[in-house]
């Protein structure tokens, strides 16, 4: 069989159902919206990944009896709460921190070479000083490259600032309108797609609950990592507690290599804050059990619905769908990667009971 052939072949199997390509198409009209128009979107992505965590909550006030709207108002308002704590507590003590980082870099680079140096003095068969030049040579440029980034942040400031007030304004309004008119926005999405949808209804029924259970637990678990991270922290009397916090909850998102660089700016922190000493030994060890803690008893928790992934799948998804889409990609990798998994199994499964149906039909009416 030629290589046409089995091309031909391939395509009239996947293909050769009508349903199958409007999947197609479908897909792949709404991954170049993403990618061209996803910055221009931003708001709206942004808050309909936050009206589909609020949907829990609403689902459960009306299963207790609260009226659909009253319901509404009241996730909302919470919403709002923890949207303006956010703004004016956490977010000016996390600048704080950053600025006081910044300030303290030179310090920080000069007890570094201190350090090398020791390391020569004690260790000159293993460390020689054409390695602590190289060494310093490196750190001065990585240092160079940090104070140019930081220098066309500020000059970009006003406009993300700009951004941000378009955030804090449209978000909000379009989080509290997709809650509330639900299901008129979902019956007119799919008054859009075709009326013979058997395909896409049994992929999104297989991947809707994993979504639904890695959204929200990567949400919830975010802010507990986060949480006890930063109280570890400030227990230990570590400088900078809540913008390291808010690095280790982050660093959730990116399943294997999250904690592995996270640990880097933790363990620098405290060495060049501590020495050392015993108080640097028990920083560490009390992140590790954090994150021990995290791979092995809060993720189970949370997950209950486990996403069926290898671990090379994930990690890939992360490297791919990060470098497409950044930190949106990096947070749908593992539901994107869900959905890939879906289609690959449900659309041949789905074309041959299609199939199937249609000659248990024609069988009947002969």
């Amino acid at each position: 069989m030629t290589l046409r052939a089995v091309f031909k072949s391939w395509i009239d199997h996947y293909f050769s159902d009508e349903e199958a390509v409007i999947l197609l198409v479908v897909l792949v009209l709404g991954f170049a919206v993403v990618i061209w128009l996803g910055r221009m979107l931003a708001p709206f992505f942004t808050a309909l990944v936050i009206a589909f965590l609020l949907q829990g909550a609403v689902s459960w006030l009306e299963r207790h009896g609260v009226p659909h709207l009253l319901a509404v108002i009241l996730v909302f308002l919470g919403f709002l709460g923890m949207l303006l704590a956010l703004a004016f507590i956490l977010l000016p003590l996390i600048w704080n921190q950053l600025v006081g980082l910044v300030q303290e870099t030179p310090r920080m680079f000069a007890s570094g070479q201190q350090l090398l140096d020791d390391l020569q003095e004690r260790y000159p068969n293993l460390v020689t000083p054409d390695q602590i030049q190289n060494w310093i040579g490196v750190a001065g440029r990585e240092m160079t490259q940090f104070g140019q980034r930081a220098l066309t942040l500020s000059l970009a400031s006003l406009g993300n600032v700009l951004a941000l007030i378009i955030y804090l304004v449209l978000v909000p309004i379009l989080v509290f309108f997709m809650l509330k008119d639900r299901d008129t926005l979902v019956g007119f999405t799919l008054s859009l797609l075709p009326q013979n949808r058997t395909l896409m209804t049994r992929i999104w029924q297989e991947m809707d609950d994993q979504i639904a259970n890695y959204v929200r637990g990567k949400f919830i678990e975010i802010i507990i990592v986060g949480t006890v991270a930063f109280l570890t922290f400030a227990y230990f009397g570590l400088p900078y507690s809540a913008l390291l916090a808010v690095l280790v909850g982050f660093s959730v998102l990116v399943p294997y290599i999250g904690a592995a660089v996270a640990t880097l700016p933790v363990a620098a922190v405290a060495g060049f804050h501590f020495g050392m000493t015993d108080q640097f030994l028990y920083v560490v060890i009390a992140y590790g059990i954090i994150q021990a803690l995290d791979g092995n008893v809060l993720v189970p928790v949370l997950f209950s619905e486990a996403v069926n992934l290898h671990p090379v799948s994930i990690i890939v998804a992360v490297l791919f769908f990060g470098g497409i889409w950044g930190f949106w990609g990096i947070f749908f990798a593992i539901p994107l990667a869900t959905l890939l998994k879906a289609l690959v199994y449900a659309w041949p499964r789905g074309i041959q009971r299609r199939k199937k149906n249609e000659v248990v039909e024609t069988l009947a009416e002969e």
